[in-house]
């Protein structure tokens, strides 16, 4: 069960930071091969390129996960607390759908590429496994979602806390933390 659980806190931040390091690491070892050793590597941009679309995916799940995607805050000011968890609910139920939308389609194309055979120049890696971030990390993204809207229909129903905030509550609420951490 600790696994399960490390998992659901922690298999986002994982794999950013993961793909983050091998993206820098390889784009430092290219510029040193090029500008110190005048010799270049075919494959490293290549491969940074591959992480940085994982990494996106897994940061699409990361924001939904900690409730930080881009929004308009006008609505929210203008509703109570309820209102604006019904909102939220709202929002997270259109944005579900897309996802779920996203995963179908995108497990589909990634099948094809798959089938095709079709590898990438340098790596030679099959394109289908590159595809495959997309329906990895929008079902990891569902999966978030889920999660978000089940804790928001408890908060309605009275059985839990979901504090919807506004961009400019979550910056001071963060202002005044790194206030206190430093005294």
């Amino acid at each position: 069960m600790k696994v399960i659980r490390w998992l659901d806190e922690h298999i986002e931040e994982f794999f950013l930071v993961f793909f983050s390091i091998v993206m820098v690491v390889v784009i430092a070892v290219q510029v040193f091969m090029r500008y110190v050793l005048s010799s270049s590597l075919s494959w490293s941009e290549e491969l940074a390129r591959y992480c940085f679309i994982w990494l996106v995916y897994f940061g699409i799940s990361y924001g939904v996960k900690k409730q930080r995607h881009i929004k308009v805050d006008v609505a929210l000011l203008l509703l109570k607390e309820r209102g604006k968890i019904v909102l939220q609910i709202g929002a997270n139920l259109l944005f579900l759908g897309f996802a779920l939308f996203v995963i179908f389609y995108g497990v589909d194309i990634a099948q094809r590429l798959l089938s095709f055979g079709q590898t990438s120049p340098a790596l030679q890696i099959p394109m289908g496994l590159v595809y495959l971030a997309t329906p990895i990390g929008m079902g990891l993204t569902a999966l978030r979602l889920v999660q978000q809207i089940m804790k928001q229909f408890k908060a309605l129903a009275g059985e839990g806390s979901f504090k919807v905030k506004t961009e400019q509550e979550i910056i001071l609420e963060e202002q005044s933390s790194d206030k206190g951490s430093r005294d």
